[in-house]
């Protein structure tokens, strides 16, 4: 499904939870709230959010006119998460918009009624978000990568990469729903291919560039397995 099949998921929850027209007529200065979480930083938010707001604005829903959206960060930090996932309770939003895996869970802990529509998922089935893609149920949907089961495909494409790859690192943090997921997948498809792993564990933003210290003369090549942790501080880099 492409962004413009997504946004336009985000505008079918809005109209379906509360319709515009129903709106007005009990309450005309309440407009429809999207509770926005995006897993880096407002400074680092990226070229998806630009997308989103720009798809609305094509859907006719502008910010402050027609609706309004309740931006959040959680900036890689779980416990940010549930403060955020009971702070969009309290506001009452109509739709929560969640941009990782690990934030998705975090809201269908907080809430089994309003609608959630999640950017981006790795397995989405094994993650528990869904019933099934077909039919997710719940108060759950959104687009789902499947990270899971490419693992072996990436793998084949850094072989091609790197002909005589012998040593796999992989950067993970073993606290991600979404890593639980796909490691296993990343550590059975390397041993299929004879390649010896190290694996370096991130939990924080001070981790990443120790993680890279600890690798040095011992890997050919880096498999990233993606979390909020991941994309926060995916600019970081040692000296």
């Amino acid at each position: 499904m492409r962004r413009r099949e997504f946004t336009t998921l985000i505008a079918s929850a809005l109209v379906g939870g509360r319709s515009l027209a129903a709106h007005a007529q009990a309450q005309t200065a309440k407009l429809p709230i999207i509770g926005y979480l995006g897993p880096t930083s407002p400074e680092n938010k990226g070229r998806n959010t630009v997308a989103f707001l720009q798809r609305l604005r094509e859907l006719g829903w502008r910010e402050d006119q027609t609706v309004v959206i309740e931006h959040r960060w959680a900036e890689g930090r779980p416990e940010r998460v549930a403060e955020i996932a009971a702070e969009f309770i309290r506001l009452k939003v109509d739709v929560i918009v969640t941009t990782s895996t690990n934030d998705s869970i975090a809201m269908k802990r907080a809430t089994s009624i309003t609608p959630i529509v999640f950017a981006v998922s790795g397995d989405a089935v094994g993650a528990g978000l869904v019933a099934s893609l077909a039919r997710p149920g719940g108060n759950l949907t959104g687009l789902s990568l499947q990270q899971t089961e490419s693992a072996g495909k990436r793998i084949e494409l850094l072989e091609e990469v790197v002909p005589n790859l012998h040593r796999l690192a992989i950067l993970a943090n073993p606290e991600s729903p979404n890593v639980m997921l796909e490691l296993p997948e990343v550590q059975t498809a390397a041993r299929a291919r004879g390649l010896d792993i190290a694996i370096s564990e991130i939990r924080r933003a001070g981790d990443v560039v120790t993680s890279f210290e600890s690798l040095k003369n011992r890997a050919d090549a880096l498999y990233v397995v993606t979390d909020p942790v991941v994309s926060t501080n995916r600019l970081i880099h040692p000296e």
